[in-house]
């Protein structure tokens, strides 16, 4: 068995690049977080859990992304949860676990509200629900509201990113558009939350506040007290897999 290649059509010149890893249900997916890519540490340890189990396993990089075409200025929550719907319908079938990281937590409870008839389970690290509101705007010092309202984008400092990246008003605006936090997150499946403590981007207690909202009642949330944002040292690796492997 190995893990193939190829890349999806969006229809408006645009294509996503994915790798999928043909195998029994259900489907684990891989969304990834804002400015990350598909070959990253997590998505990889997935892809090499599925080889060895003989598991269905989708990762994919949303427009501007990766190995996706497309300006990541243009990307928004809209259209980034548009490429991970298009993803799923076009190569995935049957019941699905959404496998979720930073952004792509959000992104993964978008997904489910929008087919919950498929949702097997989901597996957030550091969900970033509602980011561009909740965590991004409220941040923003004077001159980037400046450059903002004068240029359309503030390329923001960033520890894993040397150039920065950019937050573009179209990014701001339309993520007020899809905020789920503040009423009841339509989720029904089993949720398993991993989140650090130390996180210097989604503080703990944001991620908490999703797994509070979440329909559901079988969501557990794992406080790992030295772990940092990205949640890719070893010992973090076993316990995504062992999430994983608790839902499939």
């Amino acid at each position: 068995m190995a893990e193939t290649t190829g890349f999806l059509d969006r229809g408006d010149g645009q294509q996503l690049a994915w790798r999928r890893v043909a195998g029994r249900g259900p489907t684990v997916v891989w969304l990834g977080g804002f400015m990350s890519d598909m070959a990253g540490t997590k998505a990889q340890a997935l892809a090499d859990w599925a080889l060895a189990e003989g598991r269905a396993f989708l990762r994919f990089d949303y427009l501007g992304h990766g190995e996706s075409s497309g300006d990541f200025r243009a990307g928004t929550i809209t259209r980034w949860r548009a490429d991970a719907i298009a993803a799923i319908e076009a190569l995935t079938e049957g019941p699905l676990v959404l496998v979720g990281s930073s952004m792509g937590g959000w992104i993964s409870c978008l997904v489910a509200a929008e087919i919950p008839q498929r949702l097997h389970a989901m597996v957030l690290i550091a969900p970033a629900a509602d980011f561009t509101e909740a965590l991004m705007k409220p941040g923003l010092p004077p001159e980037a509201l400046a450059a903002i309202a004068r240029d359309g984008e503030w390329i923001r400092p960033s520890l894993y990113e040397p150039t920065g990246y950019p937050i573009t008003k179209g990014l701001l605006e339309d993520g007020a558009r899809w905020t789920i936090l503040g009423s009841p997150v339509p989720v029904d499946a089993p949720v398993r939350i991993l989140q650090g403590r130390e996180d210097p981007d989604v503080p703990w207690l944001h991620a908490l506040e999703l797994a509070n909202a979440i329909k559901g009642e079988d969501v557990v949330f794992t406080l790992i007290k030295d772990g940092d944002h990205r949640l890719s040292r070893p010992q973090d690796i076993e316990r995504l897999l062992a999430a994983v492997e608790e839902v499939v």
